[in-house]
């Protein structure tokens, strides 16, 4: 039948909407889970936070966990704490992370910790559900700065104050400051938990030592132009590496901190050019089920823009608010 070729999908160009923020909302409209919808309407378009909060209860679990694939690396529907991370960021934008909610969030992690009070990526579970190679499951799981780290960080930045973070802290601090080698996603972690750390000396102090170690281990990729010389992490796909903007994903991140001016703004201007022509942005890691690759990028894309919009940059042709919001000193 005419117009079934895959090429009657991509929009003529006269139909594409002029700006990266109109672009991005027909990709949600065309694209996204109806979460991701709701978000990008909070944080663009002016929408409700009941309507996000709503979404997000679709992926509650009577055990006070969050399954269902919120996190589109684990499919089915048990609670794991990768998806705990994932529900308290959310919570965390919406300025909803707080209440009786939490409370019980916090003793729902306080039953599935490891012996040390940390929270391992996957629980112990029937194999049956499908999941990212890349997490695979144990009968007796690691704790996983992985996991811990964010979800310490948002709930420190929230002045959340329960019995479970006392050790799960105690945890984190112990792995962020003995790393050595650290994998990209390790630091990510970490700079997730030390920008909520209520320890400040001691966070920037951790801070820098961990840029140091980024730098001289050349974790992140400091101009993408040249990103083919910067060497490939063990078990990443091509092309999945850490750009400045994956580290402070906002100005007042520590790891802001770790970048020039300079570095920080070619790796902005290789974020905002990285939206495809459907309005999204792409996924830089391995593609492992069609289902959850199509739900991550409506993530990745909502990131994008969140960090763009962070450091100023314009998203509906507008001038810029502030393109350069410098950062403090690089890591002696």
């Amino acid at each position: 039948m005419p117009g079934d070729d895959a090429s009657s999908l991509t929009p003529p160009p006269s139909s594409i909407p002029p700006t990266p923020l109109a672009r991005a909302e027909q990709f949600f409209w065309l694209t996204a889970r109806v979460l991701e919808q709701r978000r990008f309407a909070f944080h663009f378009l002016g929408g409700e936070a009941d309507a996000v909060d709503t979404a997000l209860g679709s992926y509650l679990n009577a055990d006070g966990g969050y399954g269902h694939a919120l996190d589109p690396d684990l499919r089915g529907p048990l609670s794991h704490p990768l998806h705990t991370a994932h529900a308290l960021r959310i919570l965390d934008g919406l300025g909803r992370c707080a209440g009786q909610r939490i409370e019980r969030l916090c003793r729902h992690l306080t039953r599935v910790s490891t012996a040390d009070g940390a929270l391992p990526v996957v629980l112990p579970a029937p194999r049956g559900y499908p999941g990212a190679p890349y997490h695979p499951v144990y009968d007796d799981p690691p704790g996983e700065l992985l996991t811990t780290g964010p979800v310490v960080g948002v709930l420190h930045r929230n002045r959340i104050w329960h019995a479970w973070l006392f050790r799960a802290t105690d945890f984190c601090w112990e792995r962020v400051e003995n790393l050595r080698r650290p994998g990209p996603y390790e630091v990510q972690s970490a700079v997730a938990f030390l920008d909520g750390a209520p320890d400040r000396a001691r966070a920037v102090a951790a801070a820098d030592r961990l840029g140091r170690l980024v730098r001289e281990q050349r974790l992140v990729v400091l101009d993408p132009r040249r990103r083919r010389e910067y060497p490939q992490y063990p078990g990443c796909a091509p092309g999945e590496q850490l750009f400045a903007h994956d580290v402070a994903r906002r100005p007042e991140s520590l790891a802001r901190g770790w970048f020039t001016d300079e570095e920080i703004g070619r790796s902005l201007d290789f974020l905002a050019a990285g939206q495809q022509q459907d309005g999204g942005w792409p996924v830089r890691r391995l593609a492992w089920a069609p289902g959850s690759s199509l739900e991550r990028r409506p993530i990745a894309t909502l990131e994008a823009l969140l960090t763009l919009r962070a450091y100023g940059r314009p998203l509906t042709g507008d001038p810029p608010a502030d393109a350069t919001r410098p950062g403090p000193a690089l890591p002696r």
